[in-house]
């Protein structure tokens, strides 16, 4: 098909100039609108304004310019029947082979402080999304250009082909057209249906922010790799990201070396990068089957490694391994000393020298992934039927924030260490005991049933590493519903425990706790994590 008449209506008119004048080289006719053909006409360009073409002015501030059957009927006519083709030349309208459109800004718009309801319905896009639609639904006929990144392509394969575009590629372009009006018209169903009941009678007042729990959720994502497999090798998976994902999350990284990830490794890598990106000081944190086996910060990262690492080394074998700093030859040395086996190494940045020498380990999975504190706003999780949703857990206990309950007060470094031990803990599975010291974990119970069993795993785990709890301190994710649990992490030597409190069992649990002589502190937060 040959581009012989082009219209270019653009609100994002990044590279739009460069493109007109591509088209206009090839001796393909613009048709444009508004501040784009001002915009075209000023460089120099022949252009023929809308109003013009369709023999009617823009009218109703803006809101109708497009909407004619002269721009519809020269989109919207079938090139390979020959009744459509008589009726458009009956009516004197040409055909119109490429429609370069983007919508009106509502995201940027909603996204200014004190935007009001009126200023977010006229920046919602009635023409633009009718000419994408109705040119995506003609692909056969009609190429719809919906992003500038196409812009050079598309440019060359016209050169290359004489000014024609192959069906695939316009097919292909009608996929992202499509995507496009829908992720739009799901942007602006999210922003209304978050709106509280009566804003709509005061159009002109700063509209209220809208809940982050709208009454009809419209979710988009791109598809990124098509994976191996899922959970298990009969499970079928792919990765999909946010279309715009969040600077420094897991979805940014960028694979240095080694084979493809797979699901598993995907969502491992996600809980040790959330993990250790939590920690200001130089940390490792070591991740098996999304719990943390050993977690430690230090004055720098090799010092980290090997805290982390003499916490559960049965555990840490095939493990995922991430640092919140850039990886030096040290430390690859030092993971080679204890032949140490790993999944996944992630970072945000590895000198030249690290990058040299865990090249010669082929089928390492290396992650480059940028360090950004931001956590998702929401957290999805599918349930048969649904989908439930909710605020990311974003706290963090602060020394301020606690409050003692026991007749022993902590000190300053148990503070830290109890500090050090609730971060951990808010990634460990539910239920969560982590006993601390030093700045490293000592023994992570996870994942039981009841919370005495956490406890009492996390004694086995210190006691299989040869670590000492003698005045260990302890987090736990949740609290304690019986004194149980507190008499045996008592009797392992634990002096100060960390937990949310809100039991019907409170006073017993500060009582044994008194009983013991240990000090104990409550964040008011529960950290469960399924």
């Amino acid at each position: 098909m040959t581009i012989q008449q082009a219209l270019i209506s653009v609100s994002d008119k990044t590279g739009v100039l460069e493109f007109a004048q591509g088209l206009a080289a090839q001796g393909v006719k613009l048709l444009s609108t508004g501040g784009t053909a001002k915009l075209l006409r000023e460089a120099g360009l022949a252009v023929t304004e809308i109003g013009d073409y369709t023999g009617f002015p823009e009218m109703l501030d803006g809101r109708v310019k497009t909407l004619h059957p002269k721009v519809h009927g020269g989109i919207l006519a079938r090139r390979d029947l020959p009744e459509h083709m008589a009726t458009i030349a009956q009516h004197g309208i040409p055909t119109i082979d490429l429609v370069c459109v983007n919508l009106y800004p509502f995201a940027a718009t909603v996204a200014k402080a004190g935007v009001t309801l009126a200023d977010a319905i006229e920046n919602i896009d009635i023409g633009g999304p009718a000419m994408v639609r109705s040119s995506a639904k003609n692909y056969a006929g009609v190429a719809i250009v919906t992003d500038p990144a196409d812009y050079a392509p598309l440019l060359a394969e016209m050169q290359a082909n004489g000014g024609t575009l192959a069906l695939a590629t316009r097919f292909d372009l009608a996929k992202k057209a499509f995507t496009h009006t829908a992720r739009y018209d799901g942007m602006i169903a999210n922003w209304l249906s978050g709106l509280e009941a009566g804003v709509e009678s005061q159009p002109e007042e700063a509209a209220p922010v809208p809940s982050i729990f709208p009454q009809k959720l419209q979710l988009a994502f791109d598809r990124g790799e098509i994976l191996r497999y899922g959970e298990n090798a009969h499970q079928s998976a792919a990765f999909y990201r946010d279309t715009t994902p969040l600077a420094g999350s897991i979805a940014a990284y960028s694979q240095l070396q080694g084979k493809e990830l797979s699901y598993n490794n995907i969502a491992d890598s996600d809980a040790a990068w959330e993990c250790v990106k939590a920690f200001d000081a130089p940390a490792c944190v070591i991740i098996k089957h999304a719990n943390p086996c050993g977690v430690a910060i230090a004055g720098n990262l090799r010092a980290a490694y090997e805290k982390a690492f003499q916490t559960d080394s049965t555990s840490a074998f095939g493990g995922i391994i991430a640092f919140n700093g850039e990886v030096g030859l040290d430390v690859v040395e030092a993971m080679n000393a204890r032949k140490h086996f790993v999944e996944v190494l992630i970072a945000p940045a590895f000198s030249a020298e690290a990058k040299a020498a865990l090249a010669a380990k082929q089928n390492l999975r290396v992650l480059l992934v940028p360090l950004g504190r931001a956590v998702n706003k929401l957290e999805l999780k599918r349930v048969g039927g649904g989908l439930l949703v909710q605020t990311a857990d974003d706290f963090s206990a602060r020394a301020d924030g606690l409050k003692v309950v026991t007749k022993a007060q902590p000190s300053a470094q148990q503070i830290e260490d109890l500090l050090f031990a609730e971060r951990v803990a808010k990634f460990v599975k539910s239920n969560a005991i982590v006993f601390c010291g030093g700045g490293m974990t000592l023994g992570v119970g996870a994942g039981q049933m009841s919370r005495v069993d956490s406890t009492k795993i996390a004694c086995i785990k210190a006691q299989n590493a040869g670590l000492e709890l003698k005045g260990a301190v302890v987090a736990s994710d949740a609290f304690f519903p019986f004194r149980d649990g507190l008499d045996v992490l008592a009797e392992a030597g634990a002096t100060a425990v960390i937990q949310p409190g809100g039991s019907m069992r409170d006073e017993e649990v500060i009582a044994a706790a008194d009983e013991h002589g240990i000090a104990m502190v409550f964040t008011g937060a529960r950290h469960f994590r399924h």
